[in-house]
């Protein structure tokens, strides 16, 4: 499945069209390596996202086409999740 769509199906991001904005921006990797938004992604990948005042790590455990609100937080695993001190409240 392409990253964009992930993580819209997801909810991490909301959006499909902001997904691929950040996605192409370079602001997320897939295993270490920057990812574009037409990346493939798989189970058990682990992706790296900044989203400007935080990164979330997230490790993939299933794709699915589509998915229900309350089953959007089974597709991942959060496994880090940093504030910049900069943006902290």
């Amino acid at each position: 499945m392409r990253l964009d769509k992930y993580l819209k199906v997801s909810r991490i991001i909301k959006r499909r069209t902001v997904a691929k904005e950040i996605s192409d921006q370079g602001r997320i990797t897939i295993n270490g390596k920057v990812a574009k938004s037409s990346s493939d992604v798989k189970v058990g990948d682990e992706l790296l996202i900044n989203f400007g005042n935080k990164d979330l790590t997230v490790k993939i455990l299933a794709i699915k086409e589509t998915t229900k609100k309350q089953e959007a937080a089974e597709m991942f695993e959060v496994l880090k999740e940093e504030y910049k001190e900069d943006f902290r409240l």
